[in-house]
């Protein structure tokens, strides 16, 4: 099957030059981010212990995470767990090959463990959070894919993938504020701020509302008058962190803890005992979160393909979904006369991973450029990139591309 590559022009409007853009970014400690997080890093251990027991990666798809909501009773300066957290971990995943075998579920438990320690600071995973492994053998039809030795593999699934370049400047400073209140500056000057953040952005031309959800620990703050207090200081220095940013807006408007009401006690502030709303406010699930792009901006083109937890060698609705965006960032970043690009693929299942159905770019071209200029570069780019698939899957797999 040969693949068709097309190359046409992007509209003369540039998503940040529309009079409306909306983007949203679900931080760390976000119950969906959590579970985006996980499942992406299980695929990555097991894909390890797959090629150091097997020599290869075998078929797995850990793409069904759920993280219910735990209970918790809160007060001023503190409280305590009543009912933990549990995520539920599942789909298909092989077992091993004839009678060699591999603990799967124990590798899925400790490396969600491992994960919750490196960044989630105030859940302990062992107390705070109980493990449900729903792994089940995988398919025959589907295992059989994986017998087809080195080498590009056969898509597992018919599915279609897209990615994007640059960022617009709005999409970068949502990203740059949630990284830095989540980072270890601000940490180290707010401790008692969780790390469930969420951003949400809404540009009107130039003017830009964000609106900050963030929890504080209950255990660091003993007063309402004391919540309020920092709560000011810390929408200070946000305010002053997006000053210094790069941005196109004449106005930027910042609300932090949009729900808070003084005088209503506990009901009035964002509490939380251990960083994240999924202590009881919120379940997670994987593929509600942040796109492959780091955020989930309504005016772009978006899959309909969770991108994490899905193996890394068959699975495209993984592997389309973050070739697509280092595609477009490769593009836009080292062919002179791109203002921007998205890329779109398509498998066909049974297919070779490389071979899709079509690759499409849509081009965005600067003053003084002509799409019939440099599309022979992007389609050449396109032909170099499609030929490195193996190369560029094995990267995936020990986890070299960001996915959440």
């Amino acid at each position: 099957m040969k693949t068709r590559i097309l190359i046409h022009q992007a509209p003369a409007v540039s998503v940040d030059a529309q009079p409306l853009e909306i983007v949203e970014r679900k931080g760390k400690g976000h119950p969906d981010t959590i579970c985006d997080a996980i499942a992406e890093a299980v695929s990555i251990q097991l894909s390890k212990a797959y090629q150091e027991n097997f020599g290869h990666i075998l078929h797995h798809n850990i793409d069904k995470c759920l993280l219910v909501a735990g209970q918790v009773k809160l007060h001023l300066g503190g409280g305590r767990v009543t009912n933990p957290m549990r995520l539920i971990l599942g789909d298909r995943a092989s077992f091993g090959v004839s009678k060699t075998s591999i603990p799967v579920a124990d590798i899925a438990i400790e490396t969600a463990r491992t994960w919750i320690k490196s960044h989630l600071p105030h859940v302990n995973p062992d107390t705070h959070m109980r493990y449900q492994i729903e792994l089940q053998p995988t398919s025959a039809e589907l295992g059989a894919i994986f017998e087809h030795g080195p080498g590009v593999l056969p898509a597992n699934d018919t599915s279609a993938g897209v990615g994007y370049a640059p960022l617009t400047p709005t999409e970068q400073l949502v990203v740059a504020l949630e990284q830095y209140v989540n980072g270890t500056r601000f940490k180290r000057a707010f401790p008692e701020t969780g790390e469930d953040v969420k951003v949400m952005a809404v540009r009107i031309d130039r003017m830009l509302s964000l609106t900050v959800a963030m929890p504080f620990l209950a255990k660091r703050i003993t007063t309402e008058k004391i919540y309020f207090a920092r709560k000011a200081k810390a929408l200070e220095n946000v305010q002053g962190f997006i000053y210094e940013q790069p941005h196109t807006c004449k106005r930027v408007e910042v609300v932090l803890n949009a729900l808070d009401r003084p005088g209503q006690g506990l009901k009035g502030m964002y509490l939380t005992l251990l960083g994240t709303s999924a202590e009881q406010g919120d379940s997670g699930q994987v593929g509600r979160g942040n796109r492959i792009s780091g955020v989930i901006a309504l005016n772009r083109p978006m899959s309909g393909e969770a991108a994490a937890g899905k193996n890394p060698v068959s699975h495209v609705g993984k592997i389309y979904n973050v070739w697509a965006r280092e595609l477009a960032m490769r593009a836009h970043a080292q062919i002179p006369g791109v203002r921007d690009a998205t890329v779109w693929m398509v498998s066909r299942i049974g297919a070779p991973v490389n071979q899709p159905l079509v690759v499409s770019a849509q081009v965005g071209v600067n003053k003084g450029y002509s799409l019939k200029r440099i599309s022979g570069e992007v389609q050449e780019m396109i032909k170099q990139e499609l030929a490195g698939m193996e190369h560029f899957c094995e990267a995936l797999a020990k986890g070299q591309f960001g996915i959440c």
